[in-house]
């Protein structure tokens, strides 16, 4: 019988995994799927000689975790790539905004579109790095972040407090037209916004958009070598060499509850997997409330809250394995990473706004990926492996576009959309479309597939808006990662901090059920010395 049994080996399930390990716990993890790794996967199924991440692939957020940094994953075979700059967003006139680690390189792309909009960028930046360690200690540590909290309001305290705040909830649209001439930064911190659910117009957009932006500008947007999997075959590995066991193919439906605590969990074969001191539950809310903890076991008003949880955009995704480098327009594009790809703000706005409408975009906004110009590993010489993503709504009422696309995602609307990307790639790159070698086309019922976590594509375990976050996450009243059963503890990105691969809910997790579990043992001792001391009185 295990102390622990996780429930998910994605990267937050594998990161809490090891750190009870640490702690002298024998843990076992059950995966649903044939492999570990969840949303930290690749294969190389697109063309032969291609590596593609099945899906996340730039990992700036656990550049600047001090939960994987902790974790010493470099001793376990993780190696970073980085591509020459960080991001850019061209523009079909020609013009591009560039984000760099250089900061001086991303000053002078700024300074193109307003002279004055880099020492702008300096002063944001400025800003960052002085209060840098504080907003990290506070983004990665269970809610509230009392400490990093108080250690931040005392520096702040004269230094302008309320200003930062008001512009860290201004919506990213707003904070770009106070703090730039030019489109360009405004770009840069818009498009970042987009990595989640923010439109541009949306309150918290901006605090979003330019945390983002500085991680990017200090870490950069680095990639495992060989591929997204290696940095989940670097848990693995740590996992295993401390005595925790790993089961794939092993999907849990129930878990287990005596006298409102978790006891184990029920496979779907029909075993049952008893853990002596906790489950953690790397799954997302819904399927955890909704379906692995019985109604009975949950007060009313969860179950009330969770009809009022509210998924983060749908995702479609297509991987390419190309014959050449993308022939972009702007020659900065080229270097970079990650590549924003809408003509501009209002575009971006046009397009968070038709899927606030349940209408396809038709001008898909796109995160497209150079994987071989980040990691030469990727693919053969002179080719390029790459990816776009983009946003649909869950429950699509019509399509912006003429293609009629109704959100059935069979084959025919599948490759109308995949289309439709390509397109949008072509304005900023003519000629793109020439090069592909081979497609693969990843739609929302896709991804569900492949990682249960992903519900209709959502790849951030819930919105990003402002009313489902901090002491909403997941509902309201929660933050932590404790749940309503005693002994059961919610991993995944459902929970504070939410979305990204930073391995933070796992690891808050992980130490919540420690520290339960030492508390429960505290208790006990008090409650024995108690009954001994009472004894003593009657002799």
């Amino acid at each position: 019988m295990p102390d622990a049994v996780v429930v998910g080996a994605g990267p937050n399930g594998l990161v809490a995994a090891n750190l009870l390990a640490d702690a002298g716990w024998s843990v076992t993890v059950l995966e649903e799927q044939p492999e570990p790794g969840g949303a930290v996967r690749h294969d190389g199924e697109v063309a032969p000689g291609f590596v593609n991440d099945l899906f996340s692939s730039f990992y700036p957020l656990a550049a600047a975790s001090p939960v994987l940094g902790g974790l010493r994953l470099e001793e376990h075979g993780l190696r970073w790539a980085h591509a020459p700059h960080v991001l850019a967003h061209p523009l079909t006139d020609g013009t591009c905004a560039v984000l760099d680690r250089d900061v001086a390189t991303t000053a002078a792309s700024l300074d193109a579109f307003a002279l004055g909009d880099g020492a702008a960028w300096e002063r944001l930046h400025a800003v960052w790095d002085r209060y840098r360690a504080d907003i990290l200690d506070a983004l990665f540590t269970p809610f509230p972040p009392v400490r990093a909290t108080a250690r931040l309001a005392l520096r702040l305290r004269g230094a302008g407090g309320l200003r930062l705040a008001r512009t860290l909830v201004l919506p990213v649209r707003r904070m770009g037209e106070e703090e730039f001439r030019g489109e360009g930064g405004r770009l840069l911190l818009a498009g970042n916004a987009l990595h989640a659910d923010l439109a541009p117009e949306a309150a918290g957009s901006g605090g979003f958009g330019w945390l983002m932006s500085m991680l990017g500008q200090t870490y950069g947007f680095p990639v495992p070598v060989g591929g997204s999997g290696a940095l989940t075959e670097a848990l693995v590995h740590r996992l295993r060499a401390r005595g925790g066991t790993l089961h794939c193919g092993r999907r849990v439906e129930r878990v287990l509850v005596r006298d409102r605590r978790a006891v184990g969990v029920r496979t779907a074969d029909g075993e049952t997997v008893t853990a002596r001191r906790a489950v953690l539950a790397n799954v997302s809310v819904p399927a955890l409330y909704g379906r692995l903890v019985a109604p009975a076991d949950l007060p009313d008003q969860v179950l009330t809250d969770l009809r009022r949880f509210q998924w983060d955009f749908a995702t479609f995704k297509v991987d390419w394995a190309l014959d050449g480098p993308v022939p972009w327009q702007c020659e900065a594009a080229a270097r970079a990473g990650t590549v924003h790809l809408s003509d501009g703000l209002d575009e971006l706005t046009r397009f968070a706004a038709q899927i606030a409408m349940r209408q396809v975009p038709d001008r898909p906004f796109s995160l497209f990926g150079q994987m071989t110009t980040t990691d030469p590993t990727r693919s053969p010489r002179g080719t390029e492996s790459a990816w776009a993503y983009t946003h649909v709504p869950h429950d699509i009422r019509a399509d912006a576009g003429e293609e009629g696309i109704t959100g059935t995602w069979d084959t025919g609307e599948r490759e109308l959309m995949a289309d439709r990307v390509e397109r949008q790639v072509e304005r900023f790159a003519p000629g793109f479309r020439a090069l592909i070698r081979a497609r693969r086309v990843l739609a929302p019922p896709t991804l569900q597939a492949l990682d249960a976590n992903l519900e209709g594509g959502a790849i951030n375990g819930g919105t990003t808006a402002m009313h489902q976050q901090l002491v909403f996450r997941p509902v309201p009243g929660t933050g932590r990662p404790e749940t309503p059963v005693a002994g059961l503890f919610l991993a995944s990105a459902g929970a504070h901090p939410g979305g990204g691969v930073h391995g933070a809910p796992g690891a808050n997790a992980a130490r919540a059920a420690l520290r339960q579990h030492r508390f429960a043992g505290l208790a006990r001792i008090q409650r024995a010395l108690t009954r001994r001391d009472r004894a003593g009185d009657r002799h």
